[in-house]
């Protein structure tokens, strides 16, 4: 198995994010290790003897997927027995040529606080997604940028949070209940925002799965109710024009962006 290194005098969020991206094209098993905020000398030389004694121990030179601004720190941890891939550096150049403006690196920019303003617009929609998670809280649904609606574990409130945390938009959701079915209708607080709303759906099979795992063996998890509450749901989406999407074999990044893309919702932060 080959060992990769994801390393950063920051986060190494962005060395993880590329890194994922670039290897998930290859179907082989990985073995990876992150190492952040690598931010002295000595540090990199502890991780320059980390990757070397992995291919001393293995015999495969390891991948390092690096995102490092401090040019002796880069030398150092370029100079280990391993293929290191540059992942900042590999833009920088042609960007500057093309923008004919020299580059400023400095350490922390990209997750770190330096744009407070964006900062507290994702703190600030992650604190309202939690607020108005789940029906619990309807007077502030003024505020929001979209409203999910659906049915219960469908994934409005994971999708929720990751809008918010990723673009600082903010995300009320209302799960449509078990109660609610027999005469199922928008309620006042869901009208009166009707322009917001946004559904989710999912497959029977994989609701009845996930509801299983949360309350096995109950009537909550019962194949038959999940088939009748999807029925209902779905029913009303298509009498008052709501807007879905099917969650079923999407992960939460996947449909988020879907949503942003159907709704036209501008990020806050990129």
């Amino acid at each position: 198995m080959h060992t990769v290194f994801y390393v950063s005098d920051g986060t190494a969020i962005t060395a993880e994010v590329f890194g994922h991206a670039v290897l998930s094209q290859f179907p082989l098993p990985f073995e990876q290790l992150t190492i952040p905020f690598v931010e002295d000398a000595d540090k990199a030389r502890l991780v320059q003897a980390r990757i070397n004694e992995s291919y001393h121990q293995s015999g495969k030179q390891p991948l390092v997927f690096h995102t490092i601004v401090d040019d002796e720190l880069r030398r150092i941890i370029t100079g280990s027995d391993a293929m290191c891939y540059d992942f900042l550096n590999t833009f920088v150049a042609p960007i500057e040529q093309q923008l004919g403006v020299r580059a400023e690196p400095r350490t922390h920019r990209t997750h770190g606080m330096e744009n407070k303003q964006h900062y507290d617009a994702r703190i600030d929609a992650v604190n309202y997604a939690l607020d108005n998670d789940d029906g619990v809280n309807t007077k502030e649904y003024d505020e929001a940028d979209i409203i999910l609606v659906g049915v219960s574990r469908c994934g409005k409130t994971p999708t929720s949070l990751y809008l918010a945390l990723q673009f600082g938009i903010r995300v009320a959701n209302y799960p449509f209940i078990d109660q609610d079915m027999s005469r199922l209708t928008l309620p006042p607080a869901l009208k009166a925002n009707r322009h917001k709303l946004f559904g989710l759906t999912i497959d029977i099979s994989r609701l009845q799965e996930i509801r299983q795992r949360r309350r096995a063996d109950s009537r909550y998890a019962a194949i038959d109710q999940c088939r009748y509450e999807l029925s209902q749901v779905e029913k009303l989406f298509r009498m008052e024009a709501i807007p879905f999407i099917d969650t079923t074999y999407h992960s939460v990044e996947e449909i988020s962006v879907k949503i942003l893309e159907r709704t036209g919702i501008r990020r806050r932060i990129y």
